[in-house]
């Protein structure tokens, strides 16, 4: 599958918000953030309400008041240009604030994240003596001569258990980290949370099909991954079933279960299975004959 065509950045900010949930309360999230003009514009700025407030994630633990944040797409490059991209983006940031300085420069951070390590600019920087210092596994510190303090996330190498939702926005996601997301994913209560995983998990589907392949001949793994889908196709059904209700007619019965049938198939599209596998799961919830449902492939 094309890269292009995958959304990655809608995943990305659902996946940070995740990660950062314990401290939702405490931190402001602004999406695609504008610097003056459209062209310029910062994937997520996170604002700290309060300074003493301490983060629960060890992202988080870097983070000041007005923290930058670059997601780089996997197979997008990360290189010194891009570095000091950001940094010209937080530079414009500071200077945008209501009257002079009411931004202070020791109170911005920059993150930039990657699947995968920016060899080449941790090479750069190196030779310039600049230093790049591991703070834990994944997330690197840039140290030295530099605007604004940076931290480097590579996603590939991240705790599993502790950064589920940024390891697998990933076209190579490994099994064991797609389990452990069907987890987390059940683990969620709040409606708001299960929305935000959603947007993640049809991100990783989307661009791991292969793995789609081989979940299906997993009875454990299909059984879960129909338990997180099967809410969303109740609550389209649910709503077809009001209009229904309002209506009051027998055309309308048969209108809704039409859309219910057409709900449930985008439903299952939309999480990457095929027409085959769709056909035979609508014949066992609906009770049709396969020429009966020929009608809505």
């Amino acid at each position: 599958m094309e890269d292009t065509k995958i959304q990655w950045h809608p995943g990305f900010t659902a996946a940070m918000m995740l990660e950062l949930k314990e401290n939702r309360k405490d931190l402001i999230f602004e999406k695609e953030y504008n610097l003056n003009t459209k062209p310029l514009e910062i994937d997520l700025l996170v604002i700290r309400k309060e300074a003493g407030v301490m983060i629960a994630n060890e992202i988080g633990e870097f983070f000041r008041i007005h923290n930058i944040i670059e997601y780089k797409s996997p197979g997008d490059h990360l290189d010194i240009d891009d570095f000091y991209k950001v940094q010209g983006y937080a530079s414009l940031y500071k200077s945008y604030g209501k009257y002079v300085d009411e931004r202070k420069a020791e109170e911005i951070t920059v993150t930039l994240i990657r699947e995968g390590k920016p060899e080449g600019l941790f090479a750069y920087f190196t030779e310039r003596g600049e230093q790049i210092r591991q703070e834990k596994r994944g997330i690197y510190y840039v140290e030295g001569k530099i605007v604004f303090p940076t931290q480097i996330l590579v996603t590939r190498e991240l705790e599993q258990e502790t950064h589920t939702w940024l390891r697998v926005l990933s076209g190579n996601v490994e099994k064991s980290d797609a389990g452990k997301l069907l987890e987390r994913i059940q683990e969620l209560k709040e409606k708001g949370e299960r929305e935000l995983a959603d947007s993640v998990l049809r991100v990783m589907l989307e661009a791991n099909q292969k793995l789609v392949e081989e979940w299906k001949g997993d009875g454990k793994m299909f059984e879960a991954l129909m338990e997180i889908v099967e809410p969303q196709i109740q609550l389209r059904e649910k709503a077809l079933a009001e209009k229904v209700w309002k209506e009051g007619r027998e055309e309308g019965r048969e209108e809704g279960r039409r859309e219910g049938i057409k709900g449930t198939i985008d439903v299952l599209r939309g999480i990457g299975y095929g027409d085959t596998k769709i056909q035979e799961l609508i014949i066992e919830k609906y009770n049709l004959s396969k020429e009966e449902i020929m009608e809505y492939f």
